[in-house]
Parts: structure tokens; C-alpha cells; sequence
């Protein structure tokens, strides 16, 4: 690969280039999400985790820990959601980036709502994002494999009109599509032109985290505040990571899927991270052992990629934290920082390449190895590989199931708000509020004065559904929603204000109920001890399924 991608380069060098600091006459605080995508509950240190996150714990130690935040159960979902303030349905994403030509399935974000970035740029805010869009249509083409290959070049990854710098980002380096090459990306665009060409030395977390670098010396020259919103697309599948971050944890893992399990889970204990509550480890979802496991190099290694995916994220991270406190901005910025949905229980070896994003081969025409029978070891950029089930199980510890689930495995995840400014009498706590990233949009909306239109650009707006969080960053506290619900691909849920949760499995025709106040990991159907409240809980919820476009499905 050549070094001619010149808008790269020139974001990392203004990432290095001296700045000053100015005093700023708006005096609203910046904006930052951190993303990350399909990161378990348990991964990083603060929430239990062996991995090395020193960034992210320190964020935790001086802001709050939630332990009841909610996704949609999926990348493009639950981006739509947090990016619009809106259910995933009515944002038009209720499953994945395909037309499935229903009001709430079309595959890319509906002009009936509008992104937090258009908001807050009408108000008078910088907007800039990088990393993983994920949220417009990606039709096929007749020359898919070859274009993922950057074999031939097509000048739109899917429809301009929905790419980042047309809905509200004045700034944009990342990727369009869901699935990358960590060492050399499909749709990799800068603004909205394809970046033809990355350098040698090219690793995508690196190049987000040195572009958001560049963003923020530039932004706090000005006296506007900025948002900034940063998709990782890591740990996500393929796994690929550097060789000096995979060393640290190539011993890690090879004590096997329960006791790295069993130690996270003693971790959450001692930190009382969900209080004072014990025995709430769900079972294992496997009865085979490590040590019957035939494959245990080959899994043990795949840990490991996915543990160096996240300590390179969160060292990345640590540069972001660095320039905003570099540039004078620490203390009246607002980070968030969460993930997508739980951990992916996906075999991707076992994918057909060369179809949707998943490449059958290098730029340079070398095959990409899908080991299915785990004959090759993941890591380097030629092979696309994933963890799977069991140690999503690990990685989602102490739930039950993985993403795409409505399960607590795959809905409920790591939030961490810090913000020096007005965090002060919540700073270290882990709050047990409930969360769902339709809260961001309102959130973002509270703190910075902005006005939610009714009508944007000739479109009649959707009123959003989140409630502002700023009560729980002040008090501790809020007055949460009487319900949050979901729904992707059949599988349903709803949890009342009361922590009361039904789910419905999309090959199920039976409701569930647990009490999440003492069943925090749902292992104790209640649905037949219970059935009037399951009843009234279902009618509930089918009333939202018609109110946010849920029905009619495809």
C-alpha cells in the first residue's frame, strides 16, 4: 500500500502540531461519546475485567458506573437510537442496513429524525465524528467481492445524503460500512470522499483516536463548544491486533473459559458492583471443559486478539483524554463512553467471504483465511476469525446470552459518564438508574440549551423518547422512564420502572418474566407464578410495537 492518503496524514500531523490555549465566551460544556462495538459487560477493568483499560478506569474512578444501561442489541440499531434520540424503528434501522420496505426497516436513518450532531450544530456547536457509521443503506453490487478486495472503486459505500458530513458532522474520517479490515478498511472515507489508500503501518483504532486528536487541538481554538463522537469499531470481528498488544495476553487465556470467568466474576463481588447482592453468576450456557477442549491453543489465542483489541482502544483513548486535557478542555467536557451491545457469540470463519462487508481476500490479491476447522491463528490482517459463544459467555459475565439477544448479555453494557465540572458528589459511584442510549440525545439537548425542532430542513421531526440523564450526573437520581423496550428481529423485551422484565425469544411464542431487583441475571422465570402481571406487561408493550413503528414487520 502507498502513503498518498494525504488527508490521513495531515489529520495526524495537526495532531502533533503545538496549539494555544484560548478562553472561550460560549461556556457550554463539549460533548464527547466514546463507541465501542460488540464489547462485553465484563472486558474492561472497572467492570471486572483482566484486560489493562487504565483510561477507561480512570474515567470510572472519577465519574459514575452504570450497571442497568441498554442498547438495541446491535450495531446499526442501537446507533440510529443513540444518534437520534429515537427508537430504532422510528429511526428506520430496526434491523440491519437493507430495505426491507417497512416504515421501521429501511435500512438507514429516516429524515424524520434528527442526529444530536444536527441539533447541536444549529446551536451553535463544532461536530466532528470518527469511526463506524454503520447507519445508511449498503445495497449490493454485482461486484461486491471485488470491491471489498479494492479490486475496482465505486465512488458511494451507500447513499451520500445519509453519510455523517450530511447529517450534521461538519467532520468526518471513518468507515460507512458494519465490518473493516483493522489493517486496511473497506469504505474508509474522509468527509465524504473514499480514501483510495492507507500507509503500510496503517491500524484503523490508531488512526480514529490520532484523527479525534487532530479534531480536538482544532476545535479548542475556537470559542464554540464541540461534540465529538468516536466509534471504535473494536473489539468487533475480524480479530486483528498488533503483535506487541496480542504478547501481553498470549499466556492470559489459557486457563480456559471458566476460570477466567469465575474471576471476573469474584472481581465484580469485591467491588460491589451491583451492591451488596451475591449469587448472581447466571450458569455457563456450555457443559463441555477446557480441558476436553481439543482447540484450546486456537481459542486461547482468540481471547487473547480480542483482549489486545481493547487495550490498544483504551491506550488510544488515552491520548483523546490527554489532548482535551492538554488543551485546557478537561474539566467542562462531558464523556461518555459505551458500547454497541454485548459481546458477539458469531463463528465469522464460518461466514460465506466475499459477500455483504466480509472480504475473501487481501488488496494485494492474497486469499483472507476463514478457519473454519481453527487450522490458522487469528491475528494478522489475512485471517478473519472470531471469539464465539463461549467466551462471548465470559466476556458477558455475569448475564446470560450475547448479542442480538434481549437478554441482559446482549442489551446491557458498560456506561461510564465522567465530567470533572459537575460529576463532584457522584464522582467514583456505580449507580444501579436506568439507562437506554435514546437517554443521549436528551441528555445532550439538557446540557447544552439546545432546541429539539419539530420541523428540520422540510421534515416533520418525531419528538424524541430519552430523558435527560443531568439528574443522575448531579443527584444520583432521575425520574426514569415508566418503561424501555426492545425489539430486533423478533426477539422482544420490556422492563418496567418497577425492574420487572418480560422477554419473548424470537423462536419462542411464550413470554418470560424475571424480577431484575433480585434476578439480576435472569434465571428465574417468574411468567406462571406471575401471570397477571405478564399479561399487563405484554399489553404494554404491544401498544409501544404500534406507537414506534415496530409493526408491521418484513
Amino acid at each position: 500500500m502507498k502513503t498518498d492518503s494525504l488527508k490521513y496524514i495531515s489529520a495526524s500531523f495537526l495532531a502533533a502540531v503545538p496549539f494555544i490555549l484560548f478562553s472561550r465566551t460560549d461556556n457550554r460544556p463539549n460533548i464527547v461519546i466514546i463507541l465501542a462495538d460488540d464489547l462485553g459487560l465484563s472486558d474492561i477493568g472497572c467492570y471486572g475485567g483482566e484486560i489493562e483499560t487504565p483510561n477507561l478506569n480512570r474515567l470510572a474512578e472519577n465519574g459514575i458506573r452504570f450497571t442497568h444501561f441498554y442498547n438495541a442489541g446491535r450495531s446499526c440499531p442501537t446507533r440510529a437510537s443513540l444518534l437520534t434520540g429515537l427508537y430504532p424503528h422510528q429511526a428506520g434501522v430496526g434491523r440491519m442496513t437493507f430495505d426491507d420496505h417497512q416504515p421501521g426497516y429501511r435500512g438507514t436513518m429516516t429524515h424524520n429524525g434528527v442526529t444530536i450532531a444536527e441539533v447541536l450544530k444549529e446551536s451553535g456547536y463544532q461536530t466532528g465524528m470518527i469511526g463506524k457509521w454503520h447507519v445508511a443503506e449498503t445495497p449490493l453490487r454485482p461486484d461486491q467481492r471485488l470491491w471489498l478486495a479494492h479490486q475496482v472503486f465505486h465512488e458511494e459505500f451507500a447513499p451520500k445524503d445519509n453519510y455523517p458530513v450530511n447529517r450534521g458532522f461538519q467532520d468526518y474520517y471513518g468507515t460507512i460500512y458494519g465490518v473493516v479490515n483493522y489493517f486496511d478498511p473497506f469504505s474508509l472515507v474522509n468527509g465524504d470522499q473514499p480514501v483510495r489508500e492507507v500507509p503500510d503501518n496503517y491500524y484503523t483504532t490508531i488512526a480514529y483516536a490520532d484523527s479525534a486528536v487532530s479534531y480536538i487541538n482544532r476545535y479548542s481554538r475556537s470559542e464554540k463548544p464541540f461534540f465529538l463522537y468516536l466509534a471504535f469499531n473494536s473489539p468487533h470481528w475480524p480479530l486483528h491486533a498488533l503483535p506487541e498488544d496480542i504478547k501481553k495476553y498470549e499466556d492470559t487465556y489459557k486457563v480456559g473459559w471458566e476460570r477466567i470467568r469465575e474471576e471476573r466474576y469474584a472481581r465484580m463481588k469485591k467491588m460491589k458492583l451491583f451492591g451488596n447482592i451475591d449469587h448472581f453468576l447466571s450458569p455457563r450456557a456450555f457443559t463441555d471443559n477446557w480441558e476436553e477442549n481439543s482447540t484450546r491453543e486456537w481459542d486461547a489465542r482468540a481471547m487473547a486478539v480480542h483482549a489486545a483489541m481493547i487495550d490498544r482502544m483504551d491506550y488510544e483513548i488515552g491520548k483523546v483524554i490527554d489532548a482535551l486535557e492538554k488543551t485546557g478542555e478537561l474539566d467542562n467536557t462531558l464523556i461518555l463512553f459505551l458500547s454497541d451491545n454485548g459481546a458477539s457469540n458469531e463463528d465469522c470463519q464460518n461466514y460465506s467471504p466475499g459477500e455483504n462487508d466480509r472480504p475473501d481476500m487481501m488488496r494485494n490479491g492474497q486469499p483472507i483465511v476463514y478457519p473454519r476447522q481453527k487450522e490458522v491463528l487469528p491475528g494478522t490482517q489475512n485471517v478473519f476469525a472470531s471469539i464465539g459463544a463461549r467466551w462471548a459467555n465470559v466476556a458477558n459475565t455475569l448475564f446470560r446470552f450475547w448479542k442480538a439477544k434481549s437478554y441482559e448479555g446482549g442489551i446491557c453494557t458498560p456506561m461510564i459518564a465522567f465530567w470533572p465540572k459537575v460529576i463532584r458528589n457522584q464522582k467514583g459511584k456505580i449507580t444501579s438508574q436506568y439507562g437506554h442510549v435514546i437517554d443521549i440525545m436528551a441528555t445532550c439537548l439538557d446540557i447544552s440549551n439546545a432546541n429539539y425542532p419539530s420541523k428540520f430542513n422540510g421534515h416533520t421531526i418525531i419528538p424524541y423518547e430519552g430523558k435527560s440523564m443531568l439528574p443522575i450526573f448531579k443527584t444520583g437520581k432521575r425520574k426514569g422512564h415508566d418503561e424501555i423496550c426492545f425489539e430486533h428481529f423478533n426477539e422482544r423485551a420490556m422492563i418496567d420502572r418497577s425492574g420487572w422484565k418480560i422477554i419473548m425469544q424470537a423462536n419462542s411464542k411464550k413470554w418470560e418474566l424475571y424480577n431484575l431487583n433480585v434476578d439480576r441475571s435472569e434465571i428465574h422465570d417468574l411468567a406462571n407464578t406471575y401471570p397477571q402481571r405478564t399479561q399487563e406487561m405484554e399489553q404494554r408493550y404491544q401498544l409501544w410495537e404500534k406507537r414506534c413503528l415496530v409493526v408491521p414487520r418484513p
